[in-house]
């Protein structure tokens, strides 16, 4: 492990908590300190992936006693997988800050303090090795994520929020529960003649997983309840991605709540969930996860295709976007559940490496083009009155060329046009799932083909055609807005033409994982 003398990751997550707190009294300047503040800490999540280590082990650790006895520990360190996650929520929140000029009019302080520390939460779930500390942050996470619905979303917001907040606190409880379990397997030694203390240390139980320890030791002292402690941990997760059929609050959710905030929702929260299956339930569960593979891709591919179906029922542009949100983040569980089999060799070795490269690069260019897509709605919105469904629209190309130009580009990137940053993540997970599991992924080109048609569908009705005559006066974008843009176009281009950019750093992360993940 490598450690870096300067605490690095530490001051990552407290340099949001101390904007949220400066915000919070910043009044109308409070967006003017959520910007600096998104752009410290993005420029400190740059240094972080660039002093990865080669070898893709974890990095920057930090580590101090917290409380021994209940196996609680303060302990940091990131991978490509945890860095390329800090450097993803570091962009998609300075976005989420950008879009919301001119949105905020109601304790625009108590919005931007919020907004703050729900990217705090991310960081401390995406640099977090012991689970008391890494759960905090996934909670700290979802408490500021509610407000924001509650207080901010439209005229639905309260059941929205209620829902979101239910179903994302189901999923943590399922979740602590398990590890109370291995918390107390791994305390009480009797019976197995090895003295191990409990332990809730991500890389620590990860490397007893791997020895089979781990299950040696809950069945001695719980019974054969480690099946039943992965259901609760991958329901936790399935919740957060989220996974068919818990999903049902997410449409609710990102059509609710404001703009900025759904960029939020679906370009970095959602990721937490993913995360989470790579970092906890595979290394941890991994027999239990590949003894449950083949009804885990069924409701992979179900995600896939079912979300793509149903954005297609859609007319409103969120609830459409929503949906793909579930669709593309489909593609991501997909490559998940299928590499959880043996190795049986170097063949299907490469098959598993090119399937999770395409997970963690699907991971970022989804939260990257997603967040986009609702920042381009919510300038729909700002400029329509409110207005947002694709039968509202027509022609919009003529009067606002540029608008057209650049939303088309990240609509074309959600559909996986080669040469755009969607194409790589999914071109790497269909390679390495064809060979993995081929009637999965026959299943699931489905769901690029009705992406393709609803896409297109959404191009031609709100841009193409002729143009109403109450919108001929449609204003295209400003120049501060074109500047704003300017680099998340960019940056779609950079990645779909030059993805090795990410996938150098990440795939020694890859190849370390695998190594180390027993199926």
């Amino acid at each position: 492990m490598n450690v870096l003398a300067f605490p690095i990751l530490t001051l990552l997550t407290v340099v949001p908590l101390l904007g949220a707190a400066i915000a919070l009294f910043s009044g109308r300047h409070a967006r003017i300190v959520a910007l600096f503040t998104t752009l410290a800490c993005l420029l400190l999540s740059l240094f972080i992936w660039t002093r990865l280590p080669a070898d893709g082990s974890i990095g920057l650790v930090e580590r101090a006693a917290w409380a021994p006895s209940l196996g609680i520990e303060y302990h940091l360190g990131v991978d490509g997988l945890g860095g390329l996650m800090l450097v993803l929520s570091a962009i998609v929140t300075l976005m989420a800050v950008d879009a919301a000029q001119h949105r905020v009019h109601h304790m625009p302080g108590l919005f931007f303090s919020l907004v703050l520390t729900l990217e705090a939460g991310l960081f401390g779930s995406f640099t977090a090795l012991n689970f008391f500390h890494w759960f905090l942050f996934w909670e700290l996470s979802l408490i500021p994520a509610f407000f924001l619905i509650k207080l901010w979303g439209g005229p639905k917001r309260g059941p929205a929020a209620t829902q979101f907040f239910i179903y994302t606190m189901a999923g943590s409880v399922a979740l602590l529960l398990s590890f109370l379990a291995i918390f107390l397997a791994t305390t009480s030694p009797s019976g197995t003649g090895i003295a191990v203390p409990g332990t809730m240390d991500f890389i620590q139980l990860a490397q007893m997983s791997a020895s089979g320890q781990l299950a040696q030791m809950v069945t001695a002292h719980l019974g054969p309840v480690m099946p039943w402690l992965a259901i609760g941990v991958l329901a936790g997760f399935a919740v957060k991605v989220p996974l068919m059929p818990f999903h049902t609050w997410l449409p609710a959710a990102y059509a609710e709540a404001p703009s900025p905030v759904t960029m939020l929702l679906t370009g970095a929260m959602s990721k937490m969930g993913v995360y989470g299956l790579l970092r906890i339930a595979i290394p941890l569960f991994g027999p239990q996860i590949a003894a449950m593979r083949t009804p885990l891709l069924a409701l992979a591919a179900a995600t896939v295709v079912m979300g793509a179906w149903a954005a297609a029922a859609q007319t409103d542009l969120k609830r459409i976007f929503a949906y793909f949100s579930v669709n593309h983040l489909g593609y991501c569980l997909l490559g998940i559940f299928a590499l959880a089999v043996p190795a049986s060799g170097a063949a299907q070795q490469a098959s598993q490496a090119a399937a999770l490269n395409g997970v963690i690069l699907q991971m970022f260019n989804h939260g990257l083009t997603a967040a986009a897509l609702f920042w381009f709605i919510s300038m729909i919105q700002f400029r329509s009155g409110g207005l947002r469904g694709i039968n509202d629209f027509g022609g919009l190309r003529k009067p606002a060329p540029v608008f057209a130009g650049l939303m088309g580009i990240a609509l074309f990137s959600s559909l996986g046009l080669p040469g755009l940053n969607g194409f790589p993540g999914e071109f790497l997970i269909f390679r390495g799932v064809f060979s993995l599991s081929w009637i999965s992924a026959t299943v699931s080109v489905l769901g690029l083909l009705v992406t393709a048609a609803v896409i297109l569908t959404v191009i031609q009705k709100v841009f193409s055609g002729p143009v109403p005559e109450h919108w001929a006066a449609f204003p295209d974008l400003h120049h501060g807005e074109r500047m704003a843009l300017a680099p998340v176009i960019g940056l779609m281009f950079l990645v779909g033409l030059v993805p090795q950019l990410i996938v150098n750093t990440i795939n020694p992360t890859v190849q370390n994982l695998l190594a180390h993940w027993r199926f």
